[in-house]
């Protein structure tokens, strides 16, 4: 008898959608103090990280998000040097972050380690720069921690969180935007996933209003392709401290001193032209 495919199935309550991946297999499975991790093999997107049920990134298709959540903040800063992630414990992020010679130092927080423990086992080409001096790794409550950071320390702040949820919950919060404001010097940036704008602008809009409630003067919200979630649409948004978004630095992101695979110097132009559904529902915001 042939053994019948098996697959890795999310379902999508709110949006009545399902998106399955082919499996060949689990991994890993474990209980740490905040979630389940498991990582799967999967046919066609190689390893498969998934968190209660949610997937948070596959080996074929993470460089939307992570190069969308690094490299635009980046360049939309006239002198980045000292960043902060919060969450990111698939370290992703950080090896984008990284790339860039300006950047001098990186705390990345995320309250469990074993998420990153699990990366570095399953996902080494994404834990590739942890050991890079300009990174500090530290496995406590982020909120706490920018709680106490100095004011004005920080350049940029990067929220890469899971959805707002159990322990990502508190991330979309405006006391936590008020934190990160304090935190961020005069024309700082925050940027922090923001689910998708096609599914999630009930999430999208409160995170927006409770940004500017916490003193950001302005808002970019970011729109780009991400297969293996939710209807393949996904957002970051960008708030600055004090001054408004005046464009980027457009021809240091054309003349990158690394590789990409989706970010350029036009997908970055196109990625804030957002599309029409999603430019009127957040005209008002």
């Amino acid at each position: 008898m042939t053994e019948q495919p098996r697959w890795f199935r999310e379902d999508c309550d709110e949006a009545g959608s399902a998106f399955s991946l082919q499996i060949r297999g689990r991994l890993h499975q474990e209980q740490s103090p905040y979630q389940t991790i498991e990582v799967f093999e999967t046919t066609h997107f190689g390893n498969l990280l998934v968190i209660d049920d949610f997937i948070q990134l596959s080996a074929r298709d993470n460089f939307f998000y992570h190069e969308m959540m690094a490299h635009p903040a980046i360049y939309s800063h006239a002198n980045p040097r000292r960043a902060a992630i919060i969450g990111g414990g698939d370290c992703g992020t950080l090896h984008e972050v990284l790339k860039h010679p300006e950047i001098e130092q990186v705390t990345q927080i995320d309250i469990d380690e074993r998420v990153t423990r699990v990366c570095e086992r399953f996902f080494p080409e994404l834990c590739a720069s942890n050991d890079d001096p300009r990174a500090t790794l530290l496995f406590i409550d982020g909120i706490r921690w920018m709680e106490e950071a100095p004011a004005g320390a920080l350049d940029i702040i990067f929220v890469d969180s899971t959805d707002p949820i159990g322990p990502g919950e508190v991330l979309f919060s405006r006391d936590f935007y008020a934190a990160c404001h304090a935190a961020l010097g005069e024309g700082g940036i925050i940027v922090q996933q923001s689910e998708s704008p096609l599914l999630h602008m009930d999430i999208l809009r409160p995170m927006i209003e409770d940004m500017r409630g916490a003193g950001f003067r302005d808002t970019r919200t970011l729109c780009f392709p991400q297969p293996t979630y939710p209807c393949g649409l996904w957002s970051a948004t960008m708030a600055r401290k004090g001054l408004p978004f005046d464009g980027f630095r457009e021809e240091d992101a054309a003349h990158p001193p690394f590789a990409t695979q989706y970010y350029t110097v036009d997908t970055h132009r196109g990625a804030l032209a957002l599309p029409p559904f999603v430019a009127r529902q957040l005209a008002d915001v």
